[in-house]
């Protein structure tokens, strides 16, 4: 009896080492994915504009909007090399983004007005023409026009990837993140998905 107990005991002890061997290779991919995706928002700055509703009316001056948003920003932001001077340039001129959206509501015959705001935001995986982003926290931009209650239209405003007057070079990628961004691959979509869940268990946590 007493060697049959001894037995379980080990077995027991297998299992928990075993378990705590898992845990360490699990927070340590967590770890890798979290950082992976740091590495990824450090340099650019995202767009959200978000529509008062979902009516076809509203979504489409979302779109007019968007369009306005882009090409001022574009203008405002050309000559800055990086993020942090393209954040200081917009932060100086939130007023006027608001105010140049607010003239593209009241033009289309919208009573609601816009804010536009700078500040970290979620965003979930997101694939473009020529490349995706992953899942995480990034700096925004974000418009939100009325109440904010429609679909929501997402790209990068720094450098300007959306409106193809830069590249992911000229954000400052290596090339092994800019195939990370770029290929279609299992092993790609396996690694933004890794990055996907820990963010996800990140803001549960938080």
């Amino acid at each position: 009896m007493f060697v049959l107990r001894t037995h379980r005991q080990k077995l027991r002890d297998y299992a928990f080492a075993a378990a705590l061997v898992l845990l360490a290779a699990a927070l340590q991919s967590g770890a890798v994915a979290l950082r992976t995706q740091e590495h990824f928002a450090e340099p650019i700055l995202r767009l959200h504009v978000v529509a008062n509703s979902d009516s076809p009316g509203d979504q489409a001056v979302k779109l007019a909007v968007r369009d306005r948003v882009l090409a001022q920003t574009e203008a405002l932001l050309e000559g800055q090399s990086d993020r942090t001077g393209a954040e200081a340039v917009l932060r100086r001129h939130l007023s006027e983004i608001r105010r140049c959206a607010g003239e593209i509501l009241a033009a289309e015959g919208f009573s609601y007005g816009a804010t536009a705001e700078l500040g970290t935001e979620e965003f979930p995986t997101r694939s473009y023409e020529s490349f995706s982003l992953p899942a995480g926290e990034y700096m925004a931009l974000r418009v939100v026009l009325g109440d904010g209650q429609g679909k929501n239209w997402w790209c990068v405003v720094f450098p300007p990837l959306c409106t193809g007057g830069a590249s992911l070079e000229d954000a400052g990628f290596s090339p092994r993140q800019i195939r990370l961004l770029t290929k279609d691959s299992p092993r790609y979509v396996i690694k933004f998905r890794t990055i996907e869940l820990w963010e996800t268990l990140r803001q549960k946590l938080s």
